[in-house]
């Protein structure tokens, strides 16, 4: 098998295609997350958890910070990859204004 070298000018190249897609990825991303779509499925995993909860007999209260804790636990679960592009993705919607 041969072995193929990367020069400075071909990591170049490479880096410079990625970095042309990255902000629309992550614009693409945010959207997922904050879209009207993806808040509606959000309320409806609560929803569904809270009702489930109380099926199950749990008393309401508890499963009120039960359904409050899952829902604190979704929202921690997107903030990294949120924050990993915020500063791109202002870049980006500054440009499109």
């Amino acid at each position: 098998m041969v072995k193929e070298e990367w020069g400075p000018e071909d990591v170049a190249e490479v880096l410079d295609k990625i970095a042309d897609k990255i902000p629309a990825l992550l614009k693409s991303l945010r959207d997922v997350v904050y879209s009207a779509e993806a808040g509606e499925q959000f309320g409806k995993a609560v929803g569904a958890f809270y009702s489930e909860l109380l099926k199950q007999g749990i008393p309401q209260d508890q499963a009120m910070e039960m359904a409050k804790n899952y829902m604190i636990s979704l929202r921690d679960l997107a903030k990294p990859s949120l924050k990993l592009g915020e500063k791109e993705i202002e870049k980006e919607l500054k440009k499109e204004s």
